[in-house]
């Protein structure tokens, strides 16, 4: 896919107060670090994260996703009212009906003539909102609209910690490596404002990009909540929903390993397929952006992918995985540290659960 007339006004970000270390996290875990003798620093030293964030207790994704917003209109200098499209797109929702874009809609205070709606797709859920309103801008349906989201890990975080501690006398080393997954996701919010080259004041254009699926490994990566079974142990699909007493809190069940391997594949595949979209080489991005988890998935995207390492920007060392808001927030931190210059070619490489692969071009 190519576009001619889309354009990135502004990114706008919210990143937590609340932050909590490795080392944190190893000491609440500590009955289970000594009965398996897993040594201390190993957390850190696995995933390359030092530290991730969370929202204080009672904060709602609209609140954050307001934020952001806000920050992204400001830096674009637009007018709150000529905004005619507003998206939602993190895992988070503040409920399932109605849509928790239409809070921040009236959070912002934007024009009812809008168009409002969620897309959630796990981390991908972004950059696919990014690329509903590129295509509603290059159709001429709107001029100028913006993508928010607000990803809330607390529960989650709280929820794994809790199964840990509550079952160490069954756990294994092996047993408790579809949990340690879920204690590298942190909290944030972002935001960009899109429009119409015709409207555009900043000019940085979004060229393109290139989407592939491999869903034969949905079942790598679950998430859900209350009693829902999860099962990401293998490669085959997981058991269905059974009735049960578990808390109404959210759990996730992950193969690192094997997503990680099939995530490279995809994503090798679609990144072929973008440059021959885009009439890219490997050498033509100036700055690379990728979906942030850790060092062990940065360093094995990048040699799947033959990409130059020192044209990353990373932020899970202080941010962790910070689900579909991992990219906006990175790309959004190398523009305010002026590591982004006018004229730049930045690639932007998204993977999610499921397994997808979405990958955008933009020239700044």
């Amino acid at each position: 896919m190519q576009y001619r007339r889309v354009c990135i006004e502004a990114f706008g970000y919210e990143i937590p107060e609340c932050v909590v270390t490795s080392e944190e996290i190893e000491k609440r875990l500590a009955p289970l670090y000594e009965k398996l003798k897993l040594p201390q620093g190993r957390l850190e030293m696995m995933t390359g994260i030092r530290e991730r964030r969370f929202w204080k207790a009672g904060t709602m994704p609209s609140d954050v996703s307001t934020k952001a917003g806000k920050m992204a209109i400001e830096r674009a200098g637009i007018d709150p009212s000529s905004i005619e499209c507003l998206i939602h797109a993190s895992v988070s929702r503040d409920f399932l009906e109605p849509a928790t874009a239409t809070v921040v809609h009236d959070n912002l205070g934007l024009p009812k003539t809008s168009m409002v709606f969620d897309i959630s797709n796990a981390c991908l859920g972004f950059i696919n909102g990014v690329i509903m309103l590129a295509n509603m801008i290059e159709l001429g349906q709107v001029k100028s609209g913006m993508v928010v989201a607000g990803e809330n890990a607390g529960q989650l975080y709280e929820r794994t910690i809790a199964d840990l501690l509550n079952n160490v006398d069954n756990l294994t080393r092996n047993k408790i490596k579809d949990s340690f997954p879920s204690l590298t996701i942190g909290s944030g919010a972002a935001a960009v404002v899109m429009t119409d080259i015709s409207v555009s004041k900043a000019k940085h254009k979004l060229v393109g990009g290139s989407f592939m699926a491999a869903t034969e490994h949905n079942a790598l990566c679950r998430g859900g909540t209350g009693n829902m079974s999860l099962k990401a142990n293998d490669d085959t699909n997981g058991d269905a929903p059974q009735n049960g007493d578990a808390a109404n809190m959210p759990h996730m069940c992950t193969n690192a390993e094997a997503l990680l391997v099939s995530g490279c594949e995809l994503a090798k595949e679609n990144w072929n397929n973008m440059k021959q979209e885009l009439a890219w080489t490997n050498d033509t991005p100036d700055r690379i952006f990728c979906h942030q988890v850790g060092t062990m998935h940065r360093r094995a995207i990048y040699n799947s992918l033959d990409l130059n390492l020192n044209k990353d920007f990373s932020t899970f060392e202080f941010l962790g995985n910070v689900g579909s808001v991992s990219l906006p927030i990175t790309a959004a931190l190398a523009v305010d540290q002026g590591l982004i210059e006018k004229g730049q070619k930045l690639a932007m490489l998204g993977i999610g659960s499921g397994i997808n692969c979405l990958m955008l071009g933009i020239e700044w």
